[in-house]
């Protein structure tokens, strides 16, 4: 699977570290920075993730930042993207099987390396259900105010 990630400076290791592991079991993953963990702005990795997915570059993404939130939020900025923050496999599984979500969000500071594979790993093994979630979740891409 082709698979984006990208973070803020708090969430470099984690990243990095699920890079490696998402490379390991042989899936294809563009790391969209930052490089260093010299202070950045997660809206802007967040906005990078969110044109990969939207350019089809990327099947899924995964956001990283302290909290998780911030980053998250600057994902589902896009229309083309739908961005779950997740914190353990059942919100991953669900994410997938209800909201179609093509990104989940994690926050470096409140989740551990073992829990972040756990999620990653329910995310991407889960087939969205369609039937009667579809209408939902194209409401999310076209929304009416």
């Amino acid at each position: 699977m082709r698979i984006a990630i990208a973070s803020d400076h708090a969430a470099i290791d984690l990243k990095a570290a699920l890079a490696d592991w998402l490379r390991g079991a042989g899936h294809d993953v563009a790391d969209l920075g930052p490089d260093s963990a010299a202070s950045v702005d997660y809206p802007d990795y967040g906005y990078k993730l969110a044109a990969a997915i939207a350019a089809g570059s990327a099947e899924r993404g995964i956001a990283l930042c302290g909290s998780g939130i911030g980053i998250s939020i600057a994902v589902n900025r896009n229309p083309a993207a739908r961005c779950a923050l997740v914190s353990e496999p059942l919100s991953a599984t669900l994410a997938r099987e209800h909201n179609d979500a093509n990104v989940i969000a994690m926050g470096a500071r409140l989740i551990g390396i073992e829990m972040a594979k756990a999620c990653i790993t329910a995310f991407l093994a889960t087939e969205f259900g369609g039937d009667r979630h579809q209408r939902r979740v194209d409401k999310l891409t076209q929304p009416t105010f």
